[in-house]
């Protein structure tokens, strides 16, 4: 499949959006669903196109308004749309065709999140007396939930002003075919026209995401009580609704159930309703259930705990689920006092890495790594993901079986409903023995990368370092390991694409996975199940630990820059000041003028001290961009308030195409962790509680010097408190 045959549309900054670009885009979603679902739809959707089509066009502009605008209740005197006229004119039309009405009881929920807190605290004080003027607007509502019938609240409101946007429910259904989530707005196609958002072409052919209404209907249930709970809906109105929910009998309507049943059950916890949190629970089937279900129980109840610990052990629904039965049922009844995940994290390897990359564990351990011999890519979720969508490339993307939702998706539709191990059985058994010719996998790994290299797929991004992560796998994995771990992304794509390792080591014993964790980490469980997972496929995979040191001939570059403003993206530099610092010394010195290609404003001249006649005949940051770049290497960039010299360096580089990447230190900010108390941190403030020379402030290289000497400190301090945190952990 060539890049022309993804039907893909380019992502290009379109100009002004049409007038009625709403309207457009509206009735290109009708469309598409009349095509697409029709055989999903009820009576009652079809009669609303029907009816909806049937308005004058400026009618249905307004509703369309109405469609994207937040809440259902309106006041018709606030709603203006210059090009549609006269909208009091227009709501008429609309309320004698049933697209808007009057407010009534069944309205009150949405009236009470439209009232404002006065108008709502005028509407109580005529049916509740004694009403507190200082009550926020929350507690006014739930006064007039608990106190307040419903036909004499709307009673007490000017419900003459207001409509009521009808058929909400039916709408949210059709934007629910088309997206396949809920969306309460039609702002995708916005998006869309703007440039912000790449789509495929509306001309392909696409395939709908449910094959029978009841499949349709049981998965809009779950999602548009999930939507519901988020937006306001009392969680005790859902929990009434608990004994109607439908049986889930499809893969899309279970894992909606599931969130639904974790989300409302949080909600009830939350409220303090723990008895009805385990029967929604309980109600779900993930693992997130099952472990707030037993753990609920377990306070309640230790024996019936006990019980379906022993239930769930016996006859797990998932691995998950028995990872954290057998978790739970150690630490209850058998006295552990550790979790698996404390066990497997403390279990690791650790690595003692210089404290420079602090911010980057992951990318210090692959140094690591590589530096002994042993080449490391860090891959996480996108390596199996790669491996999967490269070998796969020809069923997912090749043809027409593949298919597409809708023009705003990019996952394949056989990976988004779980049908694709059904549809390719064949095909996957093939794929998967060519396996074990390591020859031909390469070959036919290479083949796709060079072809489709860069074309959007909704499987992984493309990234070169990780494609050679997975040629040089393919050299020393086992082929059925690999077979076992791509059998279950070929299963289950939706449930294996999350949680992966960090990075794979490829050592003399072959490739080794490895999760990265630095001090204070925790091992999450979908991380243990992955490193189980790979473990039971014939893998080797751990957990590394990180701990920080200060390594004393780790390189620091102390920089200053004077420069002709405050901003970067405005400004330019007209000095730089630099020393290299190692092994608590000065060992080079960096300086130059620069000519700035700008002028210099008279008060950052009296500042500086640095005047246009100094930088006239000074070179340009392109002339010594080489010189300054080999001065840093791969030192640690430092400054006094790093942000400022390190964004005003790497914008003098972007400007000629370059990149600037360094790990970063700051002088002020650390100073003011390991020397707390001081009233300024300012440079001369520093310099004049320490005892530091600075003859000549706000001369790049005399800053950089005294900022050096912070440096000094900072080193010191940091070095005693990691010698004293390793001999507390000694001890």
């Amino acid at each position: 499949m060539s890049m022309d045959q993804t039907h893909w549309v380019p992502v290009q900054r379109a100009g002004p959006l049409p007038t009625f670009y709403y309207h457009e885009h509206f009735v290109e979603l009708l469309a598409f669903v009349e095509t697409h679902y029709a055989h999903v739809l009820e009576p009652g959707h079809a009669r609303l196109i029907d009816a909806f089509r049937a308005l004058p066009r400026e009618a249905q502009c307004l509703y369309v308004r109405l469609v994207n605008r937040k809440g259902r209740v309106f006041a018709v005197n606030r709603l203006r749309y210059p090009e549609l006229g006269p909208v009091d004119e227009l709501v008429p039309v609309l309320r004698e065709h049933g697209f808007v009405a009057a407010p009534g009881p069944e309205h009150v929920d949405d009236l009470l999140r439209f009232l404002t807190r006065a108008e709502l605290l005028q509407v109580l004080s005529a049916s509740v007396t004694g009403v507190a003027r200082s009550l926020k607007k929350a507690e006014l509502i739930l006064l007039a939930r608990e106190h307040v019938e419903p036909e004499v609240f709307v009673r007490h409101v000017a419900t003459q002003r207001l409509c009521v946007q009808q058929h909400v429910e039916a709408l949210r259904y059709l934007m629910f075919l088309y997206f396949g989530r809920i969306h309460a707005s039609l702002s995708q196609f916005t998006m869309r026209d703007l440039g912000l958002v790449r789509t495929q072409s509306a001309d392909r052919d696409y395939e709908p995401r449910f094959q029978d209404r009841d499949a349709a209907l049981e998965q809009f249930y779950f999602a548009n009580a999930r939507h519901n709970l988020r937006n306001g809906i009392e969680p005790q109105r859902l929990l009434h609704e608990l004994g109607d929910w439908p049986d889930a009998n499809f893969t899309g309507s279970a894992r909606e159930r599931d969130k639904l049943a974790f989300e409302l059950g949080r909600a009830l916890e939350k409220a303090g309703d723990t008895d009805a949190a385990a029967l929604v629970y309980a109600r779900g089937e993930s693992a997130r259930c099952s472990e707030r279900e037993l753990r609920l129980l377990l306070a309640r109840d230790r024996e019936a705990g006990r019980r379906l610990l022993e239930a769930r052990l016996d006859a797990p629904r998932s691995t998950e689920e028995f990872l954290l039965a057998s978790d739970l049922y150690e630490r209850k009844f058998e006295k552990k006092r550790t979790s698996a995940l404390t066990d497997t994290l403390r279990a690791g390897e650790t690595l003692h890495l210089d404290e420079s990359m602090l911010g980057a564990p992951e990318r210090a351990a692959a140094d690591h790594f590589s530096a002994r011999g042993h080449p490391a890519f860090r891959v996480e979720n996108l390596f199996w993901r790669s491996l999967f969508g490269l070998l796969f490339w020809e069923e997912l993307f090749g043809g027409n079986e593949g298919g597409l939702h809708s023009p705003f998706e990019i996952l394949p539709a056989p990976l988004a409903d779980g049908s694709f191990h059904g549809r390719f059985a064949e095909a996957i058994t093939a794929r998967l023995d060519s396996l074990q010719d390591r020859a031909t996998t390469k070959r036919h790994l290479l083949r796709v990368a060079t072809r489709e290299y860069g074309t959007p797929n909704g499987v992984f991004r493309w990234r070169q370092p990780v494609l050679d992560a997975v040629y040089a796998f393919i050299d020393v994995a086992d082929p059925d390991a690999m077979r076992r771990i791509l059998q279950s992304f070929a299963q289950d794509y939706r449930s294996n694409r999350h949680g992966w390792p960090d990075l794979l080591v490829i050592d003399d014993d072959g490739p080794r996975f490895v999760e990265i964790k630095a001090e204070g980490d925790q091992l999450r469980r979908n991380q243990l199940l992955r490193l189980r997972q790979l473990a039971d496929a014939g893998f080797r995979a751990d957990v590394v630990q990180v701990r920080w040191v200060l390594d004393p001939a780790q390189v620091y570059v102390v920089v200053d820059v004077e420069t002709t403003g405050g901003r970067g993206d405005a400004h330019r530099v007209t000095e730089i000041g630099a020393v290299k610092v190692q092994n608590g010394r000065i060992i080079d010195r960096f300086q130059t003028l620069l000519n700035p290609q700008r002028r210099i404003p008279p008060n950052i001249s009296r500042l500086t001290g640095i005047t246009p006649a100094m930088v006239a005949d000074a070179p340009y940051f392109a002339d010594i961009a080489d010189d300054f770049a080999t001065f840093m290497g791969e030192a640690i960039f430092c400054a006094h308030n790093v942000e400022f010299d390190y964004g005003f360096i790497s914008r003098e580089f972007q400007r000629l195409g370059r990149s600037f990447r360094h790990a970063k230190l700051c002088t002020c900010a650390s100073m003011r962790k390991l020397y707390p108390g001081h009233r300024s941190y300012s440079l001369a403030a520093l310099c004049r509680a320490f005892d530091i020379p600075l003859r000549s402030h706000h001369r790049a290289l005399c800053d950089a010097e005294a900022a050096a000497e912070l440096l000094l400190l900072v080193n010191e301090k940091r070095a005693e408190l990691l010698a004293a945190s390793a001999g507390t952990e000694d001890a």
